[in-house]
Formats: structure tokens, C-alpha cells, sequence
């Protein structure tokens, strides 16, 4: 019979960790006496960060005293008492291979189900004194689990412990861990778990993503911040950057021109898929060229490359763009890359952008018009007036090829003649998407200034649409994912602070930053923080795959080995540093 062996709990507080402030729970430490336990958490506990903690799915984490006397031996510590590895309840009994995801048990008064592993978090290490721990946590197969509570009650240190259902499919804890984080995964438990009605969202959603042959794109359970725009699916059609010739160069407003590229060698181009985009480089940096992402224009398949750029009033690459660059010339190009693209199926489409980012949602609607493809579509745009209206006859034409287009403009800066009802003057407001009949299942796809993504997409949200079918593109610094971190007023991009690194330039191509590598720094994470870099991260030792990054250029070696690489042209950048010069998508 396993026995609970002591309660413990703790409010969230402010810790100082590598020169700031992360809000914290995992300061746990053992009550006396009953505690009651309810649908969210024990009375007196809490959780810092909600988004990966705690909740209904999360409300009680368990860890074992087999784990601790392990530990114990493997760290050579003697200091391990309990609570701390942040565990609510600490048990004899309830091994990870053998407690099954969906298992229910009786303690005390209360009933509790296992809803999930623990999530791999940093703050664990953090506590420990011990950076790595949440990848040993994996490796070593002792990850401990969290329980939702199906009945609420009072526990205490002593009270037995019993189950009263067994969980279908009987996948283990240890199994449901390894399945996601470590690789050779077996396809036959990969089914198990997507039949475990018990089993989280997050990590259902992160096993489909698995069942599908994609990496999943981060940490489960981060709701509505899914890195996407970062993860790169598929090898890069070349690795690097190679030259491509300006064919012609295209006026499409007075600030906008298009550059058609093509190959210096006669070679096909490979085909895009509508809405990638692509990285190039041109000698106008110091200390090293500056490199720019722009999405492709033109229709997959065209035979050649179109980006379309604004020439911004103070941009140094896209000045260099407009005023530089001639037909004949060559640029180095890398291969178009990003998830920002058009999906299959047959929900509807509505393809919403601002100014230039007409671009990539252009060429989706390319795709749409060439295939005939039978799903309605909607193009809404927004433009200043008629003279900075990219792409306005082509879009038209484009549209008139679909039965079930919708057509809505918007000038802010004029109003339109009396014979365009399609145009209309002002912006969308909340009451746009319903007078625009925009089906509640429609798929929608997002490019423009953020602030008017964020606007437009809030529309949606409140029309109807789901968070998942709201994809939106972003050139500019990605949001940070810092779990509990406390945020600080944000800083523009820099140079590191300290003397100046000696090994190769490291790029990070969104910030506008080239700086050479240090051996001082332990990471290229531990650099971009240092460069105050927007930066994504959750474990910081090679397991969750939050920090996943395009790598555009160079190669990189893995300090500590992460326990299962990241797809091809990606690196994980908590647990790696430069080996050539590099350009990472960050």
C-alpha cells in the first residue's frame, strides 16, 4: 500500500536568479496536520506561472521518496528534504513506471486522477542548485506527475493511499515522458496516449502534432503562444546563403518595389509554399553584413523568386534595396523558410494584411486562384489610400478567378469613389467580421503592423474564431517566452556589455545584431539575454524545445547534448554556441 508521507506547500515569491526576478512557487515546504485539497490546489499553495502550472489538469504534483533516496545517491546530497523538487505531495509507493496516465486514487478524504508527467521546467534546477535538472529529470526516466482532483477533501502525512481505477490503455508516466522528449518513439504507445481521455490538453495536442510527424513546436501547455513562426519544418531547399541574380526590378507604389530574383546557373527554382519567406544578405553592416527576412510575393511556382519591400524612411537594408540594387546585380540568398503558410482542407479562408504585409497572404491567394481551390475566401486589406495601394489590380484579378471570393478594402487616409463598394473608408472595427460574413470555422491568416494584428485578431476572437485558426506572420523580434520571469520595461537590442568576443560573428537577424561570440557566454541563449534579444525558453537544457531557432546560416555544437535533436536547419539555443559564423532567426 503507497502512503503519503508529507503535504507540502508554498506561496509564490520573488527569487533572484542570474540578475533578475523570477515569481515562483517552487519554494515548497511540509505542513503538519490535515490540509484541505481542492479543485485548483492545496490550501496555502500557489503557483508563480500559471501558464505552465497549476489549473485544474495540474493542481497536485507528486513525487516519490524512491526518487529522493536516488537522487540523493546520483547528486551526492544529503540535503534533499521534502518539497523540494517542488512537490506537493511527497509518497512511498506510486513509481513513474508503473502509475499509468487517467489512474485514479483515494487519499484521505479526497480522489485525485493523473492527468500528466511533470512539465520540464527550470525552476526545478533553480531550486536545486542544480541547472540541468530538469533534463535529468527525463534521462533518468523519474519525472514524478501531476493529478487533477476529482474530489475535493482533506489529506494528510500518513494517510494510505489506494487506487480506485485503473487508467486506460496503461501507459505509464515514465512512458507518457519519454514519448515526448526523448526520441525513438514507439508508435504504438503514440496511439495509447491519444486514447487517454485523462491526459491533458497540452500534451494531447503536442502527441497529435507527433502522430502527424511534426516536432512538437514547444513545451505543452502554453496557451496561445505557440513558436511557431520560429520552427522551421523540413530541410532548407540549400543550406546557407548562395547568390541569385536580380532579373527586374518593379515599382509597385512610391514606396514599394518588387525584386524578382533567379538562379545564376539555369537550375529550377524549388517551390515555396505560399506565405515562406526569404532571408538575404548584402554588404551594408559593420561589422559584418546585414541580413533581412521578406516574404515571397509571387506565385509558388512561378519559376522565379519575387519579394516586394517598403522602402522604410531610416531602413539601411531596405534603403540599400531601393537605391542599390540593379537588375544584373547578385545577392545572397537562403532558401524561402517559415510555417507562416497556406494549410490544406476545406475550412474557409480569410486572408487579412496591412500595407506591405500583403506580401505573403498574396501569395496564398497565388495558390488559391492557380489550384481553383473551391474554399471561400475572404481578402480584407488596409492601406493608406489608392497611390499606396500594393498590389491592388493583381489582387482583384486574382480574386475574380474564385467563385467564392469576398472583397473588402480599406483606405484610412481617403474615401473611395462612389462606384467601388468594395472599398470603404476607415478601418475594421469589432463589428467588421460579422458584417463582413466571416464564417466562425474559418481559417485566417494574419500580416501587418502588430499592433493591427493584435486589433484585427481580437475581432476574430470575439466574432467567434478560435485562438488555433488565427495564424499570424512577424518580421519584427518574435514575443518573449520567459515562464516567470517578471517582466521589465523593454530594452532595444545592443551590443553585449564587456570586452569583445574573439570567435565567430553571431547574428541575430529579426534584432538587427552581429556581434562576435565569447567564450564568457555559456550559450548562444545566455547571449542573446545578454544582447537583450527577445528570447523563447522554458527548460534551458535541451529537452522542451521551446528555444528551437532557424538557423539560417553556420554550423553549432551542443555543450550538453540535448536528449533529442531538433529538426534539421534548427538549433536549440539554451545548450549550444558557434562553431562557424552563423545567422540565427532571432
Amino acid at each position: 500500500m503507497a502512503t503519503l508521507l508529507s503535504v507540502n506547500v508554498g506561496m509564490p515569491k520573488d527569487v533572484s536568479w542570474q540578475g533578475r526576478t523570477v515569481h515562483t512557487g517552487a519554494w515548497k515546504a511540509p505542513v503538519d496536520g490535515p490540509r484541505m485539497v481542492r479543485r485548483l490546489n492545496v490550501d496555502g499553495d500557489g503557483q508563480g506561472d500559471l501558464a505552465g502550472h497549476g489549473g485544474e489538469m495540474r493542481a497536485v504534483l507528486v513525487y516519490q521518496v524512491e526518487s529522493y533516496q536516488y537522487w540523493r545517491k546520483q547528486l551526492g546530497r544529503d540535503d534533499l528534504t521534502f518539497g523540494i523538487f517542488g512537490e506537493n505531495f511527497t509518497v512511498d509507493g506510486l513509481p513513474d513506471d508503473e502509475v499509468c496516465i487517467g489512474d485514479r486514487y483515494r487519499i484521505g478524504e479526497a480522489e485525485f486522477e493523473v492527468s500528466q508527467p511533470r512539465v520540464t521546467c527550470y525552476r526545478v534546477g533553480m531550486r536545486l542548485g542544480e541547472p540541468t535538472m530538469a533534463a535529468l529529470l527525463v534521462a533518468h526516466h523519474r519525472p514524478g506527475f501531476y493529478m487533477r482532483v476529482i474530489a475535493e477533501g482533506r489529506v494528510q502525512a500518513g494517510d494510505e493511499i489506494s487506487l480506485t481505477r485503473k487508467g486506460p490503455e496503461r501507459l505509464s508516466v515514465a512512458d507518457t515522458d519519454a514519448l515526448l522528449y526523448l526520441p525513438d518513439r514507439d508508435p504504438v504507445k503514440l496511439r495509447k496516449a491519444l486514447n487517454i481521455p485523462a491526459l491533458s490538453p497540452g500534451w494531447q495536442g503536442s502527441f497529435r502534432e507527433l502522430a502527424a510527424a511534426e516536432q512538437p513546436a514547444q513545451e505543452p501547455g502554453w496557451p496561445d503562444e505557440r513558436a511557431t513562426a520560429q520552427q522551421h519544418k523540413g530541410e532548407p531547399a540549400w543550406p546557407g546563403f548562395k547568390p541569385m541574380r536580380v532579373g527586374s526590378i518593379v515599382p509597385e507604389t512610391p514606396a514599394v518595389s518588387s525584386i524578382y530574383l533567379d538562379t545564376t546557373d539555369g537550375m529550377q527554382l524549388p517551390e515555396a509554399r505560399p506565405g515562406q519567406y526569404l532571408s538575404i544578405r548584402l554588404p551594408v553592416g559593420d561589422p559584418a553584413p546585414a541580413v533581412r527576412s521578406y516574404s515571397l510575393s509571387s506565385a509558388p511556382g512561378a519559376g522565379t523568386y519575387r519579394i516586394s519591400v517598403k522602402h522604410e524612411p531610416h531602413g539601411l537594408v531596405s534603403g540599400y534595396l531601393h537605391t542599390k540594387v540593379h537588375p544584373g546585380d547578385l545577392v545572397d540568398i537562403a532558401s524561402p523558410r517559415g510555417t507562416f503558410v497556406l494549410e490544406a482542407g476545406t475550412r474557409p479562408v480569410v486572408l487579412v494584411s496591412a500595407g506591405i504585409g500583403a506580401t505573403p497572404v498574396l501569395a496564398m491567394l497565388h495558390r488559391l486562384a492557380t489550384t481553383r481551390d473551391p474554399r471561400p475566401v475572404w481578402w480584407i486589406h488596409i492601406a493608406h489610400d489608392r497611390a499606396h495601394h500594393a498590389f491592388a489590380a493583381e489582387a482583384h484579378a486574382l480574386l475574380t478567378q474564385l467563385p467564392g471570393a469576398h472583397e473588402f478594402i480599406y483606405y484610412t487616409r481617403e474615401s473611395p469613389h462612389a462606384d467601388e463598394p468594395r472599398i470603404v473608408h476607415g478601418r475594421p472595427t469589432a463589428a467588421s467580421p460579422a458584417a463582413m460574413g466571416i464564417p466562425r470555422d474559418a481559417d485566417a491568416y494574419l500580416c501587418g503592423p502588430a499592433p493591427f494584428m493584435d486589433d484585427f485578431g481580437g475581432f476574430l476572437r470575439e466574432h467567434g474564431l478560435g485562438s488555433e485558426r488565427i495564424h499570424v506572420e512577424q518580421f519584427s523580434a518574435l514575443p518573449a517566452i520567459n515562464p516567470g520571469v517578471t517582466p521589465t520595461a523593454a530594452v532595444r537590442p545592443h551590443q553585449p556589455p564587456g570586452p569583445e568576443g574573439t570567435g565567430p560573428l553571431v547574428t541575430f537577424a529579426r534584432s538587427g545584431i552581429t556581434t562576435p561570440w565569447s567564450a564568457d557566454h555559456t550559450s548562444l541563449l545566455d547571449l542573446a539575454e545578454a544582447c537583450d534579444v527577445p528570447t523563447r525558453w522554458s527548460c534551458r537544457t535541451g529537452v522542451c524545445h521551446t528555444c528551437v531557432t532557424h538557423l539560417v546560416e553556420g554550423d553549432v555544437t551542443y555543450t550538453t547534448p540535448p536528449l533529442e535533436l531538433p529538426e534539421p536547419g534548427t538549433v536549440l539555443v539554451c545548450c549550444s554556441e558557434p562553431t562557424t559564423e552563423i545567422v540565427l532567426d532571432l
